[in-house]
């Protein structure tokens, strides 16, 4: 016989590897409001900070040099992005542009909005709301890192 779980399963974190974890950490304070929750010694002798709110988080792992941990990833291998999702897209969009990040594919679709970032690593953020919303921030494209 199968019980049934009384609540549907969450996603609490997920870890991905950076050239730099306080660095990427920073960010991510900076444009989501998100706080570091935990940082220390990883495995191999790396470090990780977990950035993000009460109920989940990135792990930001970065191993013991950077001869482990290439400047820059090929975009989706293996991962092909993370979706965060934000009450004021339109805000936080002119916060990634602040960042140094170059905003693109911005969709509406039903039941919400969204648009991409490329962080230093390549690893691809998709920025998702599904509150209402008027207009994005300035389109102008600014140069990718």
């Amino acid at each position: 016989m199968t019980q049934k779980n009384p609540r549907p399963a969450r996603i609490e974190h997920v870890n991905i590897t950076v050239p730099d974890s306080e660095h990427a950490a920073q960010i991510f304070e900076k444009i989501f409001g998100w706080h570091v929750r935990w940082r220390g010694r990883a495995m191999s002798g790396g470090h990780t900070v977990h950035v993000g709110s009460k109920k989940h988080y990135l792990a930001l792992y970065s191993p013991l040099s950077e001869k482990g941990c290439p400047k820059r990833f090929q975009k989706g291998v293996p991962l092909n992005h993370i979706g965060i999702e934000v009450d004021d897209i339109v805000a936080i969009e002119t916060l990634v542009r602040q960042a140094g990040y170059a905003p693109f594919g911005h969709e509406d679709y039903e039941p919400g909005r969204r648009f991409y970032f490329l962080d230093e690593s390549n690893i691809e953020f998709e920025v998702v709301s599904y509150a209402p919303v008027l207009e994005y921030a300035g389109k102008a494209e600014t140069p990718a890192r």
